[in-house]
């Protein structure tokens, strides 16, 4: 009997149905509507203009790439990390998109704002978008505009925020803060209704730009986002400074299937393997074929990690990749390569915009993607979720003005790029549990003294059981529907789960995480004294979440760039 597994990213995207596109605009296709929501109902009163000296700031947040993805972004290394810096440590704490998203818009871990999955009762519904790095960027004087995607669920859940509009669709709604919104849309169309496509349909994009419901049908949706923030700088370049925050999509999966697609194939336990795939342009296929002869995530030779006895079950009962499946994943690898080609395309014709346009030396750029993704290591074929490096890992660049040349090994989060974006403007994100890195960017490394708390919620049946959830932990641990938490630190690793298994590792002498020593008897100690340290930080919030951990356990910047180096070291070995 073959059993289904949609083995992949939790971000999924939805199956789209509808009648022909109708109704053309200069944007694209607008489906009638109800008149735009008034921009005053939903941002704030603007401030006075800020001073001419604080930078622009463009965020360009990828979707699921991996920090090794970047050797397939040239233009990208070339016009960003070239001229600035590169973070070695960098990390999505709760690497999924709906939650990390969260995390950047305000600087908490998911834990303190609330939204811990994509999926419902978390997802765009859940969040509180009130007090976000947008309603304090305006308020400081900054225009501020967010293109592409947004929350997972926008445009389909209903609204709970604000309590006038709860239980209202957010269709049209546009949250406050945002000066120009051009936001994707997760709508499930109907039949009949006159459009179809959204968020992760690559050639029928659907947006609410300011009120309006947009479609681009037959338009490669990153070509879109990008001629939409030139456009948008362009029309900004005088006056206020001011913060994009470009979403595409790319490489996540998402519709059309294509003609080159790896087909569903068979684990050899008759599990089916359906692999998720991004949509490209016809002129960027087969680009990596020759340059790309095994999937990111497995060794070119061999097992991705032949023994699985010390790892927690939902490890355990995966077997191994066979050949057809090593084949799929090659596919998968030069697919996820040509979709962010593309994209790097629309990043460097930006970058050059900006130059042309005077803007570039006034404008702080950020790269990064909202988690990493697996691609065999492990095991696991495709997805995200858990907290091992494949998946944590997120790459991040950031040039522009006063930022120096080269790397740096403190670590940074998704948690800390709202407080560092805030400070860059002149204000502060209440609230945040992020640190500023612009003492870091501009100081140079001071070592691995806090820790990175990590998250999540498995979808595996095992780990969602109430019952059998947080044994000994507080009330407020048991209640809450994360069932992964752990903390990453400069040499430790410790994952702690809900069913009471746990993973620890040395990182300095085991950075692949092949070898668990939680049952390591030499090891206990050490298990010890970071299970009681995680229980300092699991719901910490604010001040709570920097404090240093203790001195056996913080590493110095020597040390710090020692064991990263020997990591990348190792990883890349592993690959050859």
């Amino acid at each position: 009997m073959v059993a289904l597994a949609l083995v992949g990213g939790a971000c999924t995207a939805p199956a789209y149905v509808g009648a022909r596109d109708a109704g053309r605009d200069v944007a694209g296709v607008v489906a009638p509507s109800a008149p735009p929501a008034s921009p005053s109902a939903s941002t704030p009163a603007r401030a006075a203009s800020a001073p001419a000296r604080r930078p622009n700031v463009m965020v360009i947040e990828t979707d699921d790439m991996r920090v090794d993805d970047l050797r397939f972004m040239p233009r990208t290394r070339r016009l960003v990390g070239d001229r600035g810096l590169s973070f070695e440590n960098s990390f999505a704490p709760n690497p999924l998109c709906c939650p990390s998203r969260a995390s950047f818009l305000t600087g908490r871990y998911s834990h303190h704002h609330r939204v811990l999955t994509h999926e419902q009762p978390f997802g765009f519904a859940a969040f509180d978008d009130r007090r976000t790095l947008a309603t304090a960027l305006q308020g400081a004087g900054y225009r501020t505009a967010l293109l592409g995607k947004y929350l997972n669920g926008y445009g389909q859940q209903r609204l709970r925020r604000p309590a006038a509009k709860a239980g209202q669709s957010s269709l049209r709604y546009v949250p406050p803060g945002w000066s120009h919104w051009a936001a994707g849309s997760d709508h499930l169309w109907a039949a009949g209704e006159q459009l179809r496509g959204g968020t992760y349909d690559y050639f029928s994009l659907v947006q609410n730009i300011d009120g309006r419901i947009v479609g681009s049908p037959g338009r490669y949706s990153t070509d879109v986002l990008g001629a939409q923030t030139r456009a948008l700088t362009d029309r900004w370049r005088t006056g206020k400074p001011w913060f994009v925050w470009w979403n595409p999509v790319a490489p996540h999966h998402g519709t059309p299937r294509e003609p080159d697609d790896p087909a569903p194939s068979l684990r050899d336990d008759d599990t089916l393997v359906n692999w998720l795939t991004p949509a490209r342009p016809e002129w960027v296929k087969g680009r990596f074929d020759r340059r790309i002869t095994h999937g990111s995530g497995v060794p070119r030779a061999g097992s991705p990690e032949a023994v699985v006895g010390d790892k927690p079950r939902y490890l355990r009962r995966l077997p191994e990749l066979n050949r057809v499946e090593q084949r799929a994943l090659t596919r998968l690898t030069r697919q996820r390569a040509e979709s962010l080609y593309a994209l790097d395309v629309q990043v460097g014709r930006t970058l050059q915009r900006l130059r042309r346009t005077g803007q570039l030396a006034r404008t702080v750029v950020v790269f990064t993607s909202d988690n990493g993704f697996y691609l065999g290591e492990h095991r696991k074929r495709q997805g995200k979720v858990n907290a091992h490096e494949p998946s944590l890992r997120v790459p991040l660049l950031v040039a522009g003005p006063g930022v120096p040349r080269g790397k740096r090994f403190d670590p940074a989060t998704t948690v800390d790029l709202g407080p560092t974006i805030a400070s860059w403007a002149g204000t502060r994100l209440p609230g945040a549990d992020g640190t500023d890195l612009r003492p870091t960017i501009t100081g140079g490394d001071r070592g691995w003294t806090r820790p990175v708390v990590t998250e999540g919620v498995m979808p595996e049946t095992a780990y969602t059981d109430v019952r059998r959830r947080w044994r000994g932990e507080s009330a407020a641990v048991r209640a809450s529907a994360l069932n992964t938490r752990g903390l990453r630190l400069g040499r430790w690793k410790l994952t702690r789960y809900a069913t009471g298994e746990a993973e620890l590792y040395d990182l300095a002498t085991d950075p692949l995480e092949l070898t668990n020593l939680a049952r390591d008897p030499a090891h206990a100690a050490v298990l010890r004294d970071l299970v009681a340290l995680h229980r300092q930080y699991l719901d910490c919030a604010g001040a709570a979440c920097r404090a240093p951990v203790p001195a056996p356990y913080a590493v110095g910047a020597r040390r710090n760039r020692l064991v990263t180096q020997l990591q990348a070291s190792a990883v890349r070995d592993y690959h050859r």
